[in-house]
């Protein structure tokens, strides 16, 4: 992805946007699963990325102090999201697509540094940032496998652990 033909603007905004969806994906499926264990993870994810949220909330006021933040429809930059049917979904497909969004998120925050050389403390959050985003991938591709074994037994123990 050639993060150059977007404004700053624009690529702070995407990643507002991603941030705040990311969090209320989380936190709609820490509602939806009854496993607490499982509902724990997503909970700690959603307030993850409430605290990313508030990092670029902060940035974006910094860099353009007499702009209002407006969260468009649509993402000025095109990144995976997570798919999330509330009525009908198998957990393992939507940590699927989470894990691909937290990658993207990952590859978008790490190509994002280059437009902060003359900021070395935002380039070393951004890198931190891109770090817990890969982090949070590794957490979901530990509960897909685990979820992929009981959904292939068509096992559900909602008080059992299917996490590691």
């Amino acid at each position: 992805m050639n993060l150059k033909i977007y404004s700053l603007k624009d690529l702070l905004v995407t990643a507002l946007k991603s941030e705040v969806e990311s969090r209320n994906i989380y936190a709609q499926l820490a509602e939806s699963v009854e496993n607490f264990l499982l509902k724990d993870r997503f909970n700690f994810l959603a307030s993850e990325e409430e605290k990313h949220r508030a990092f670029f909330e902060n940035l974006f006021k910094q860099k353009f102090p007499k702009k209002e933040i407006t969260l468009p429809k649509k993402s000025p930059v095109p990144l995976p999201q997570i798919k999330f049917n509330a009525k009908n979904f198998v957990i393992s497909e939507i940590l699927l697509s989470a894990m691909k969004a937290e990658k993207a998120a990952f590859d978008f925050y790490t190509k994002l540094t280059k437009r902060f050389k003359e900021n070395p403390e935002v380039q070393k959050m951004l890198h931190y940032i891109a770090s817990m985003e890969m982090g949070h991938y590794r957490i979901l591709e530990l509960e897909k496998e685990n979820a992929e074994k009981f959904e292939s037994h068509d096992i559900e123990w909602p008080l059992m652990h299917v996490g590691p």
